[in-house]
């Protein structure tokens, strides 16, 4: 799928046992790429770029979780690229990584002409970001179409998720474009404003609830591939 936009288009790669959305922003100018959370078939990732005549000179990691850095070496071996992601996030992982720059919230990353704003939204991870663009948010385990990341590996917290949901449903334009990190609903995309009004974990008022229900009934009640709530 192409967003197009006035500085960059927006490319999703649906790849991997996970149903992974690797995403491949493209600045029209400068014809440089960002791969988002390099994972799986790094050789098809590539090989888009190429074909789109894009450089792949930067990559944004929305956390550190194997199924989403899992091509992260190979592609750095093939493309030298500058890996974005959080101080909060390189912490938790402990990974060192020459070419990193470390972000915290509110930053902006320059492709080209095209700027990306770094969200820090930790719940599924200490430092899980969320990438926006113009009219467009990347929040790989952060949200999901109409579901949202688990909060009970090692370093979740619904409590914190919680308040990064509350974040990006009242601080984000109801028409945003989400695009989540897998491809588990039966849409690829949603909006700010679908998910306000199908998302079940959008809709609770109260932390204690919210945290009730992604710990302990979510998973026992719904099954994928996701849909709206009435």
């Amino acid at each position: 799928m192409t967003n197009e936009d006035v500085s960059f288009s927006l490319h999703t790669l649906e790849l991997g046992p996970m149903e992974n959305c690797v995403y491949v922003i493209a600045d029209h100018r400068s014809r440089q790429a960002a791969v988002v959370d390099p994972a799986w078939e790094v050789e098809t990732v590539i090989d888009f770029a190429q074909q789109q005549g894009l450089q792949i000179t930067d990559v944004l990691l929305t956390h550190s979780h194997s199924d989403h850095v899992n091509g992260l070496t190979r592609l750095l071996g093939r493309c030298h690229a500058t890996v974005h992601l959080s101080e909060a996030e390189a912490n938790f992982w402990g990974r060192r990584l020459e070419t990193a720059v470390l972000h915290h919230d509110g930053d902006i990353i320059h492709l080209g002409d095209t700027e990306i704003k770094v969200w820090h939204t930790p719940g599924h991870t200490p430092g899980s970001l969320c990438f926006y663009l113009k009219g467009h948010i990347l929040t790989g385990d952060t949200l999901f179409v109409f579901g949202c990341g688990r909060c009970d590996l090692e370093g979740g917290d619904p409590a914190e998720m919680y308040k990064s949901l509350a974040r990006l449903g009242t601080e984000l334009p109801p028409e945003t474009i989400v695009h989540p990190g897998h491809h588990y609903a039966t849409q690829m995309t949603s909006t700010i404003a679908e998910e306000l009004k199908g998302n079940p974990f959008m809709r609770f008022k109260e932390r204690d609830r919210f945290t009730d229900y992604r710990l302990y009934q979510h998973d026992k009640e719904r099954q994928t591939p996701y849909t709206a709530v009435g």
